[in-house]
């Protein structure tokens, strides 16, 4: 079923008592059950946001290489909630191969901000464009990362064959970065991420231009990707850079309680104002009139019935 904007916030307030009246309490309908929200890396955008929701649901961060790791663990219930990635999102609702050509079952709670794609290279570095990489050796994110996925869709878009593929995760890509032994790395991320702002301050980074890849990406794979300039300043080097942004969803499986997933969207409408990871500060907010716009997924219908009471 399709579920428009309108429909949301217009429809008759359909949830239980349990959904309009009782907060986020831990005893609403969960015996105790202890939420768990799989995030991602440290240093990293989302674990920042999971914690930041985490007092408000009572919960436990679970740390993750990021959206595909998510993803599996909602879908096989040992997460009840996960932030991925739009596009990694799409890729596991139609089987594609990174989840074993199997289709999973997902329902979103909401869209809550956008990631940067950030192609990372030394100031210093003699690679100017993505097509510069060829022969070269690139981190494209660590293994069950969304950046994983996207910078292979990214290259092959580009027709860029990097010499040799590495999956770091993030602490260890900047470390190779630095030390040369990588020449460049892609991460999945809000701006700054502070540990690239920290290597920018020792080292110096550049973020290479990925905009005119947008039409492309979005023609072979979607409509998740937008072009999107990097704010100024938000690293020493960066002036005019475009890069691409990929909208975040927290997600849930089939595994989870209706309860759980009516008080996290009273946590996101009623607490937006403080779920803003630092590293988004003046670059993004918690958009309330967007929570409900989550394609490819559909909201959960414990989802729907709680925004409509609550928008109603």
């Amino acid at each position: 079923m399709t579920i428009s904007r309108r429909n949301v916030l217009l429809g008759g307030a359909l949830g239980t008592a349990c959904a309009v009246t009782a907060g986020l309490t831990a005893a609403c309908g969960r015996s105790g059950h202890t939420i768990s929200i799989a995030a991602g890396e440290p240093d990293g955008f989302y674990i920042e946001f999971a914690n930041l929701l985490r007092p408000l649901l009572d919960a436990r961060v679970i740390p993750t290489l990021g959206s595909v790791q998510n993803i599996r663990a909602v879908t096989a219930g040992t997460a009840d909630l996960g932030l991925a990635l739009a596009d990694s999102l799409d890729a596991a609702r139609i089987g594609a191969p990174a989840f074993g050509g199997r289709p999973m079952t997902l329902y979103a709670l909401g869209r809550v901000y956008e990631n940067y794609m950030q192609l990372v290279v030394r100031a210093d570095s003699p690679v100017r464009t993505l097509t510069d990489l060829a022969g070269r050796s690139v981190s494209l994110g660590a293994n069950g990362s969304g950046a994983a996925l996207f910078g292979e869709r990214l290259f092959a878009t580009a027709g860029v064959q990097p010499g040799q593929t590495r999956h770091l995760a993030l602490t260890d890509a900047v470390a190779a970065l630095r030390d040369n032994m990588i020449d460049a790395m892609l991460w999945s991320g809000g701006v700054p991420t502070p540990l690239l702002a920290e290597a920018d301050r020792a080292w110096g980074i550049r973020l290479l231009d990925l905009g005119d890849y947008v039409p492309a990406l979005r023609a072979r794979y979607g409509r998740y990707y937008d072009q999107l300039a990097l704010p100024a300043g938000s690293y020493r080097s960066v002036s005019a850079v475009r890069t691409i942004g990929v909208p975040n969803l927290l997600v849930t499986g089939t595994h989870t309680d209706d309860s759980v997933v009516r008080d996290t969207v009273r946590a996101l409408v009623e607490h937006a104002g403080q779920l803003v990871p630092a590293q988004a500060r003046g670059t993004q907010y918690l958009d309330v009139g967007n929570l409900i716009n989550t394609e490819p997924l559909p909201l959960h219908p414990a989802a729907v019935s709680t925004y409509r009471a609550l928008r109603g």
